[in-house]
C-alpha cells in the first residue's frame, strides 16, 4: 500500500537539497528542478536553469550566504504538492563585511514526474530581515534601506552592493502578493 509518508520524505529532502547552492554544488542544484521550471526570489525572476547560472557567478562574488531550511508544510493532490517552507538566510559580503538576516518561506509547486519529486516553480515570502554584523563599520545609506519592504530590506541593500540587482517587488507576510501566490498554488493543485 502506497502511503503519503514516502512522498513527504523524498519532499523534505527535495527542500533541504538547497544546500547544494550553499555548497556551489551547481549540478546538483539544477537537479532539484524540473525542465522548464521557474524560480521568483529577491534578485532573480526566470528559469531555473538561468538562476543555477547566476547563483554560480553569486558563488564567484564577495556575496556569501547560507540557507537554513526547516521542515516543510506539504499539500498533495494525486502527483503533485503545494509546499511551503521556512528558511533563514544568512548571509555577508566579505569585501563590505557586512551581513544580514533574514527570515523567509518558500512557496513551491513540486510535481512528481517519472518518480521523482522536483520543483516546478519558486516563489519566496519574507517575513523579516535585520543586518547582524558589522565587522568594519561602514555607512548604511538608510534612504536606499528604507526603499524596499522593512522584511527583506537588509537582504535587499547587502544584495544591491554586491552587484545582484532587485528585480521587483516581492511578497510579505500576509500580503496580497503572498495571498495570490497561494491562490495560485492552490488553482494549480486543482487543475486536472
Amino acid at each position: 500500500m502506497h502511503t503519503r509518508i514516502e512522498d513527504r520524505a523524498a519532499i523534505a529532502d527535495l527542500m533541504s537539497g538547497w544546500i547544494h547552492r550553499d555548497l556551489s554544488e551547481w549540478d546538483q542544484l539544477g537537479e532539484l528542478f524540473h525542465p522548464g521550471a521557474t524560480i521568483a526570489i529577491t534578485w532573480f525572476d526566470g528559469l531555473a536553469t538561468d538562476f543555477v547560472e547566476g547563483s554560480a557567478r553569486m558563488g564567484a562574488s564577495d556575496f556569501r550566504n547560507k540557507h537554513v531550511v526547516a521542515t516543510p508544510t506539504i499539500t498533495f493532490r494525486g502527483d503533485k504538492a503545494f509546499v511551503e517552507t521556512n528558511a533563514m538566510i544568512v548571509a555577508e559580503n566579505t569585501f563590505l563585511e557586512l551581513g544580514c538576516t533574514t527570515h523567509n518561506r518558500f512557496l513551491d509547486q513540486v510535481e512528481k514526474r517519472d518518480g521523482a519529486w522536483r520543483i516546478t516553480r519558486r516563489e519566496s515570502s519574507y517575513d523579516m530581515s535585520h543586518f547582524t554584523f558589522l565587522t568594519k563599520v561602514e555607512e548604511i545609506d538608510e534612504k536606499a534601506v528604507r526603499g524596499f519592504p522593512r522584511e527583506y530590506a537588509a537582504l535587499a541593500y547587502l544584495l544591491e552592493r554586491s552587484g545582484f540587482p532587485i528585480v521587483r517587488e516581492f511578497p510579505t507576510r500576509d500580503s496580497a502578493l503572498e495571498a495570490e501566490i497561494k491562490a495560485a498554488g492552490t488553482a494549480w493543485l486543482n487543475q486536472s
